[in-house]
């Protein structure tokens, strides 16, 4: 399944480059995020708790940040396993100037094996873009409770 979006944040790309790269700023963002705990560098350990429809359940697994072009763009790789099935992705994250703000362009891919898979691709589609809009509205408070 392919993914990709953009989210425009009315903070300084500087200011959103460290947010996206702060493991407490993503453990505060991402939904459902338990735990965060970095296990290398540029790799983490997280626990998710998921609970839309047929996904629901709680993820283990990690995610790593490679490719790093300082506050222009990344990749993070991703791998999680629940008693619904697991998930291996990939995504880029760019970001840029916009106006007196930042645009994050996103594009990626999610594989997807036991019980998720035979959801669909639609429902699938679905449950991530939600969960990636409310990462993104997370990643907006944390923006914002940060000193300018």
């Amino acid at each position: 399944m392919e993914l990709a979006g953009e989210h425009r944040f009315r903070a300084p790309r500087q200011a959103v480059w460290k947010a996206l790269l702060d493991p407490e700023a993503l453990r505060e963002a991402i939904p459902g995020c338990e735990q965060l705990e970095r296990i290398g560098e540029d790799a983490y350990s997280v626990t998710l708790k998921v609970g839309i429809a047929a996904i629901k359940g709680t993820y283990t697994g990690t995610v790593r940040i490679a490719d790093q072009q300082p506050e222009t763009s990344y990749r993070m790789l991703v791998t999680g396993e629940g008693k619904p099935g697991s998930v291996e992705g990939e995504a880029e994250l760019q970001l840029s100037e916009d106006g007196d703000g930042t645009l994050v362009r996103y594009r990626g891919e999610v594989r997807a094996r036991g019980a998720i898979a035979r959801l669909g691709s639609r429902l699938l589609t679905g449950a991530a873009k939600l969960l990636i809009g409310q990462f993104f509205k997370g990643m907006e408070s944390q923006l914002q409770r940060r000193p300018a």
